[in-house]
């Protein structure tokens, strides 16, 4: 079982910016990658951004050169740093855990709301 638990999110102003954080408790050795998801109301979970076990990122094409993935194993934790932040970006915030023999884990999610 792996646990997964979102926070960081919260209300800012359009251009500012936020770190999500994502701290993985349980059997974390069997993470393969940790992934960032966002949904927007009345729209589809989009993915945002994924870093593998030897810390290889890749970002969705409206997050790029704004948005960074990174790892701290130390602390089992997963950022999301989150820069020039635009209205658009307002969503529920999920992290996920994809693992080989028991599926994927997700977190509660963490809001963050972009005001013009």
């Amino acid at each position: 079982q792996v646990q997964l638990v979102e926070s960081g999110g919260g209300l800012v102003q359009a251009g500012g910016s936020l770190r999500l954080s994502c701290v993985a408790s349980g059997t974390i050795f069997s993470i393969n990658v940790i992934q960032w998801y966002r949904q927007a109301p009345g729209k589809k979970r989009e993915l945002v951004a994924t870093i593998t076990p030897g810390a290889a990122t890749n970002y969705a094409d409206s997050v790029k050169g704004r948005f960074t993935i990174s790892r701290d194993n130390a602390k089992n934790t997963v950022y999301l740093q989150m820069n020039s932040l635009k209205p658009e970006d307002t969503a529920v915030y999920y992290c996920s855990g994809a693992t080989t023999l028991s599926g994927t884990y997700w977190g509660q999610g963490t809001q963050v709301t972009v005001s013009s």
